[in-house]
């Protein structure tokens, strides 16, 4: 892993010297089938970490609840909240569009919260666009070979060869990301990832 930690500052650069010191915004991604829910449950458990909630314009699959899972919009809702400026980020996956909501995020930062999104490689590109002081971490998989397995082990066999070339052109951007750890071993994964977010401001 290579990269410097860095504070994240999405709003305004004035600050107030009694104003609690930011939490910090780490940005998560990486192509579909690497593991990252799997790794986050296990960051959850190891650092206080918000975990923001994605809003989406898919439909509830069974037992997701609104507002907990995801925010569900309809297509015409989350056009408006684009229109308003209310997304940290946002892409098109799969038919459906996905955003991270920027109001909470900003709040549990300025609360002093570390706060970690999980986006496309492309949001992670549009996050860094106006929060560059946020820590950028890309997760990839040990070769395009075991992705593949790994997709085909929890039944995504649709359009196979669409998702690996848009996981070879997502790896491709691995550089633009602070740090890069491949998931192989879960448990070395975690500990790298938890070096990451474990050192501190300056180190």
């Amino acid at each position: 892993m290579t990269g410097n930690d860095k504070h994240s500052s999405i709003s305004s650069p004035e600050a107030v010297d009694e104003a609690p010191a930011r939490g910090r915004l780490f940005v998560f991604a990486g192509p579909s089938g690497v593991g990252k829910d799997t790794l986050i449950r296990e960051l959850i458990g190891r650092w206080p970490f918000y975990l923001s909630i994605s809003a989406t314009t898919r439909h509830p699959r069974p037992g997701e609840v609104d507002g907990s899972d995801y925010i569900f919009l309809s297509d015409e809702e989350f056009t408006s909240w684009v229109d308003e400026g209310r997304f940290l980020e946002w892409a098109r996956f799969s038919d459906h569009r996905y955003g991270t909501p920027r109001e909470a995020v900003e709040e549990q930062l300025a609360a002093g919260v570390d706060v970690l999104v999980e986006v496309e490689v492309q949001g992670a590109m549009q996050v860094k666009a106006i929060a560059p002081d946020a820590t950028f971490i890309f997760v990839e998989p040990p070769s395009i070979e075991e992705l593949e397995a790994r997709l085909l082990r929890r039944g995504d066999t649709g359009d196979m060869e669409a998702r690996l070339e848009r996981a070879r052109v997502e790896m491709a951007m691995a550089d633009e990301f602070d740090h890069r750890v491949v998931n192989e071993v879960l448990s070395d994964a975690v500990a790298g990832l938890l070096s990451v977010v474990a050192r501190p401001e300056g180190s």
